[in-house]
């Protein structure tokens, strides 16, 4: 399939060959705060199979397991690309909404992750939710 995405100025683009691992609603109250909504949606690909051009920055903040979660995005628009977790250095999870049009229009979330966080006005629910990280 492949994945190919890019930021709202469109300075970060990136590509991703391969399919998806896992597509769900992460509600961490970081997620929320990075895109500024009630939950992120994310798109859990293979680290080594995503390439990302254009000037990124990164924001670290630390994860439930104590280790570091870098937030990448665009330093001219701001807008959030992915996070890569120090706890799993094999994956990154891509924020679905920077994806191009046809591969958004082609998600199908299968889960929630961090639902202890989901605010209550947030009626949705899927098959197989976590309570925190999947492990």
């Amino acid at each position: 399939m492949g994945l190919s995405g890019h930021c709202l100025c469109g300075a970060v683009k990136y590509t991703v060959d391969a399919d998806p691992l896992l597509v769900g609603y992460d509600h961490c109250d970081d997620c929320q705060r990075q895109s500024g909504s009630t939950y992120s949606l994310v798109v859990v690909v293979p680290k080594d199979k995503m390439k990302i051009t254009g000037t990124t920055k990164s924001f670290a903040g630390k994860g439930s397991s104590g280790n570091a979660v870098h937030r990448i995005f665009c330093p001219s628009c701001g807008s959030p690309i992915a996070h890569d977790p120090d706890a799993a250095p094999d994956i990154i999870a891509v924020k679905g909404g920077t994806l191009s049009v046809e591969d958004k229009k082609n998600l199908k979330p299968e889960t929630e992750i961090w639902t202890v966080s989901k605010l209550p006005f947030c009626s949705e629910h899927l098959a197989k939710p976590f309570e925190y990280m999947p492990e």
